[in-house]
């Protein structure tokens, strides 16, 4: 009579289901404590947006009003255009030197990475925006009739976005060459759209439609409301929390097609 064996117990790593706040807030730390050796990412993404607004503001010397009608707008794209490129490149060097793999072999799930990430990267987009933000309305003189709070707010919620969308297409890139190259296609055609450069209902019906779909759109929206009106209106209320759902829908895609290994 044969006796029943018990069988061994897997050596294989147990699945996590949700998010966990330790293992999340010790990625985060994790990721800080590498961006803290890196002193030229930090640069890049607390300064660069400071010396574009900078720039622009004396490009337009002579007709500050200009710079008043378009620096609110660029404040929030700008730090969506870096925190997207330094998040995209940090994210797939993760993944090619092989850190990604090791992390997921331990207890931690894709949602407790993305979230760890965009948390890290998020407390660097709060120093970049309000460094951004009072910059421009303290120093550079931009004219804004409504709070500076609500600058900041939106200015934030793009870079937040930016970090969101840099941690989704570094899964699809298998070089940091190609993670640049997709911002041709992600960014630029949200900046082209925006309203930036003329207002969104001047636009080719079929062009107002797209930009209408487009998460970059709203937060120029937002920054117009800020610019023009005293108060909180209903419409800025509106393109803020679709700036803000666009990120998180976005980290959630990020989760979803997380890879351990770039082929």
């Amino acid at each position: 009579m044969t006796t029943p064996t018990t069988p061994a117990p897997s050596l294989a790593r147990t699945p996590t289901s949700g998010l966990n706040l330790s293992r999340t807030t010790a990625t985060a730390a994790r990721v800080l404590r590498q961006l803290r050796h890196d002193p030229r990412t930090i640069a890049m993404m607390i300064l660069i947006p400071c010396v574009m607004l900078l720039l622009l503001r004396y490009v337009f010397d002579g007709s500050p009003r200009t710079f008043d009608s378009i620096g609110a707008s660029l404040l929030g794209i700008f730090p969506l255009i870096t925190m997207f490129l330094v998040t995209s490149i940090a994210t797939l060097r993760e993944r090619t030197s092989g850190t990604l793999e090791r992390l997921l072999a331990m207890p931690l799930g894709k949602g407790d990475l993305i979230a760890g990430y965009a948390l890290a990267f998020g407390t660097l987009a709060i120093i970049q925006s309000a460094l951004a933000t009072g910059l421009a309305v303290w120093v550079l003189g931009l004219d804004v009739i409504g709070s500076p709070w609500l600058l900041l707010l939106v200015a934030l919620l793009d870079a937040l976005l930016g970090t969101a969308l840099g941690l989704f297409v570094s899964a699809f890139a298998a070089s940091e060459f190609q993670a640049v190259q997709f911002m041709p296609a992600v960014i630029f055609p949200q900046l082209l759209l925006c309203g930036l450069f003329t207002p969104r209902d001047n636009m080719h019906p079929v062009l107002e439609g797209i930009s209408d779909a487009l998460p970059m759109s709203y937060a120029v929206d937002g920054m117009n409301e800020v610019l023009r009106h005293t108060d909180m209106t209903a419409t800025f209320v509106r393109d803020a929390l679709i700036v803000a759902g666009c990120a998180l829908l976005v980290l959630g895609l990020g989760a979803a097609t997380l890879r351990r290994r770039t082929a």
